[in-house]
Parts: structure tokens; sequence; C-alpha cells
């Protein structure tokens, strides 16, 4: 586990540079002026293809050189000074170089990720691939891209994982060279990029992990191929298919996820009584997806697995008979290693509280994992203070240094150094994490919140602030849960 991946990765991910701190507010204006004439998908879809584009030309030149006339970068820029007609020259040169990129993701090739573009959106066109063609870091352009086009789409439940809480997951999971690794839900492959990353910095060579991605939608897959195809990473993405139609036929080292919030979309009607998932209980709630996601994820893992998926605080809290048997089935059969209460806010299209659950098929001390025996025993961290806010936006992120206190606590609490030195004596500290055996849970009646363990002592003014701070998060989640409650009683009295 390595905290100073997570240093790194908020480096490089950092402050931009002096030509995209300029081009990029173009890019983006652009890309708004093209939702306007098309939609907001497809306008950043148009630009993530353009910056795929550039990315292929710029890593191989005589790739580039050998395409037909019309197909390469400098062929596009030089065209976009002077043609009349750009939009139909763009829709070529992109869907030639998507289609061997989609191939098995998308059976049209290119033509159902480039949409047709209408002479209205000529001089948008110009403008792009001008900006694109000035960015120095195209792959944080990419990166900016895929984060408009998760927040264009987030209502529908295609939101896609910012890549500060993608690299804590990934560090919490520590995955190792050859090892299998599945997203169940993997949206744009942010999770399987995070855990290429992660492994190729522990080892310093080429990772051979068996990267497994699968996603209900076909033009999210799509941007996932793209996303890996420019950064020479192969996984198998297959073709759309909805996870929790059926248990995962093979088992993972690694599964990482971020699925959707109580997505309506789960249909328990749909699943059989005697799924391997849910042994000896009824199928989770119809309008707690959550859960269905939480058991899916457990069953997928191999004898010594590791999971990192996040969820929202209802999953830990539901007090329905059927919530509190699944968790109570994750405990008993200890599966659950930690849970961390994140800050709110960390996602933009909804204000509801989160946390990162850890399981583990395995946590008898392990060589190079933890020395210390956990089982039985369960880690609650309560980072919900360990927030800061975006620049120039309302929206909050998780601070680095929270990132990575959280990590030196999993590390110390399983025995495990992080690779910064700071590794010490696992101590409880209140406010910030406690460690539980499955008999205190049993006793909160199988919540796993962490804020119901950890939390702060009374000690002051500033104690009160952060208590109602808390209590505060934890009365908009409920707002939030309230609302898809109502939604979902309006949809059953309408079947009527």
């Amino acid at each position: 586990m390595d905290v100073q991946h997570v240093r790194r990765a908020a480096a490089t991910s950092g402050a931009p540079t002096q030509v995209e701190s300029l081009v990029s507010p173009r890019v983006r204006q652009l890309v708004r002026r093209l939702a306007s004439r098309l939609n907001t998908q497809d306008s950043c879809r148009v630009v993530i293809g353009l910056v795929y584009l550039r990315i292929r030309a710029q890593a191989d030149l005589r790739e580039s050189l050998g395409r037909p006339q019309g197909t390469t970068w400098p062929w596009l820029v030089d065209l976009a000074k002077t043609a009349q007609q750009l939009g139909p020259h763009v829709r070529k040169a992109l869907i030639h170089w998507l289609s061997p990129a989609l191939v098995p993701a998308d059976a049209e090739g290119g033509r159902d990720l480039v949409p047709r573009l209408p002479a209205t959106v000529e001089e948008d066109l110009r403008g792009l691939i001008t900006a694109i063609d000035k960015v120095d870091r195209v792959g944080d352009l990419l990166e900016q891209c895929l984060g408009d086009l998760s927040d264009s789409q987030a209502k529908g439940g295609h939101y896609f994982t910012p890549r500060d809480l993608g690299t804590l997951m990934v560090a919490a999971a520590a995955p190792q060279d050859r090892h299998q690794v599945l997203d169940p839900v993997c949206g744009s492959a942010g999770l399987l990029v995070e855990a290429y990353r992660y492994v190729r910095e522990q080892t310093g060579l080429q990772p051979s992990l068996a990267l497994t991605g699968r996603d209900l939608h076909a033009g999210t897959l799509q941007i996932a191929q793209l996303n890996l195809t420019v950064r020479g990473i192969q996984a198998d993405l297959g073709t759309p298919i909805d996870s929790l139609a059926q248990p995962s036929s093979r088992t993972y080292d690694i599964v990482l996820a971020n699925p959707p919030f109580n997505d309506p979309s789960w249909s328990s009607e749909a699943a059989a009584l005697e799924d391997p998932r849910w042994p000896g209980m009824p199928p989770p709630p119809r309008d707690r997806a959550g859960f269905a996601w939480m058991l899916h994820i457990a069953h997928a893992l191999a004898p010594q697995g590791r999971a990192v998926f996040l969820m929202a605080d209802g999953a830990a809290t539901g007090v329905r008979p059927t919530e509190q048997a699944i968790r109570r089935h994750l405990i008993r059969e200890d599966l659950v290693e930690a849970v961390v209460a994140l800050p709110p806010g960390l996602f933009s299209h909804t204000r509801i509280s989160c946390c990162l659950w850890v399981l583990n098929r395995d946590k008898s001390p392990h060589r190079g994992w933890g020395d210390i025996d956990r089982r039985s025993r369960v880690l609650f961290i309560n980072a919900r203070r360990a927030k800061e806010r975006v620049p120039d936006t309302r929206q909050w992120r998780l601070t680095t240094d929270g990132a990575a206190r959280i990590l030196r606590t999993l590390a110390a609490w399983r025995g495990a150094a992080p690779t910064d030195g700071a590794h010490g004596h696992y101590e409880d500290e209140p406010g910030w994490c406690r460690s539980c055996s499955a008999e205190d849970i049993a006793q909160q009646d199988y919540g796993l919140l962490p804020l119901a363990y950890a939390s702060e002592q009374a000690n002051g003014d500033d104690s009160e602030y952060w208590r109602i701070d808390d209590l505060k998060q934890e009365l908009y989640g409920k707002l939030e849960e309230a609302h898809q409650l109502d939604l979902d009683l309006r949809r059953m009295l309408d079947a009527l």
C-alpha cells in the first residue's frame, strides 16, 4: 500500500502548465458551444475523439504517416485553417482512427461514437482542433474531458470516478503484478487505469495485470476503450452487460467499483432466490441496488481476494430487515475489513455522503500485506473533514494529506508499513479511527457507518461545530434517500 502513489498522483494532476491554463478554458468554452448545437454528450465525445486522435498521432508518427490522406492529425490541423466544410473531414478522420480501437465494444466501429456534424459547428471545430494542437499535456486534457462528460451524464447514473478517489481506492486495494482485476461497472475505465499505474510504479516494469471491465452502456464502453487504448493498456471489456443480472463466472484477486448510488434500474424480481451471491437470503431490495452490488462484489472475490468500492451512506445504515441481514452476513462471513466515511460533496451530481468499503476474503497475517491478525475485526475511519475546495469551483475534493492519512492508518492496523516510512503501532484515535470486534458491531445492529464508532469526543466549541456538521451531512443524505423513496412510490402508484 503506497502512500507516495497518492502524493505522486496529486502532483501530476495538480496545477496546469501555463499553456494548459490558457487553452483548457478555451476548450471548455468550445465544448459548451458545441453542446448548444448538438448535445452535451455528443460534444464531449467529439472532443474526446479529437484528443484521442492527437495522442495517437503524437505517440506514433510513423503510423500517422502511413495513414491515408485526410485521416492524419497534421493534415486535419492544416485543413482547419483552410477548408470551408470541415465537419465531414473531421468525422471521416475520427471514424478512421476510432474503428480499430472500438472493436469489439462497438460493432459499427467509430460511426456510433462520432455524431454527424452540421454546418453550424464549423467554427467551433476549427477552434477545437487549433486549441487541442497547442496543448502540451494532452493526457491531462483527456482526463478533463472525461470529467466533463461524467458531469453531463451524472443524472443518468453514468458518472465516472474522480482520479483522486480512484488513486485512493487502488492504493487501499494494493494490487500486485499478475493479479486478476475486475471493475464490474467500469465507466470510463478510470479504476483500471489507476490499477495499471499503481503496479507500474511499484515494479518499475510494464505490468502483466489481467484487467477486466464490464458496463451496461455501449457508449460508456467505447469511452473506456478509448481511455485504455491511448495509454497502451490492454483490457477485456467485452460487450455491454448488466453485471447484476447474474453472478460472475470467475473470481478475481482485486475488485474495484464505483456503482451508481441506489440505481432504480435494479430489479430484485429478476434475481433468483437461489442465487449464490445471496445464499439463504432474499434478493436485495429493489430500491437498494447498493446491497446487490456489495454481494455481487463479495461473490467475485478469490480466496485471498480484496475489494474496494464506494457506497452511499445508506448502505451502512439502512434499517430494513433485509438490509440488516445483508450486513450481518458480511460481518459473520468476516468479509468487511474497513469502512471509511469520506467527505460529502465529492461528486458534483449529488450531496449524498458516501463511504469507501474494503472487503477481504482472508484477514489473517500475510507477508507483504499485513503481519497483524485482523480476523473478526473491522477498522472504521471517519475522514469526513479531510476535504478542500477545488480552486475556482464549488466542488469539494479529498485532501492529499487526508488520503495519505487514511492509507497510513490502514497500513498500521494491518501491520504493513507504507513506503513513506510513517508506519507505527496502531492506536484508536477519537474522531478519526477505531478498531471494532464483530461483537461491537452486533451491538449496533450491524450498522457500519464510521461516525457511529469513531465519533469526536466532546471537547469545547470546536467539537460541537463538527458534530453539527456531521449531523447536517447525515440529514442531507436522509433527505435525498427520502426523495428517492418518493420517486419509487410514485412509480408504483403509476403502475397500478
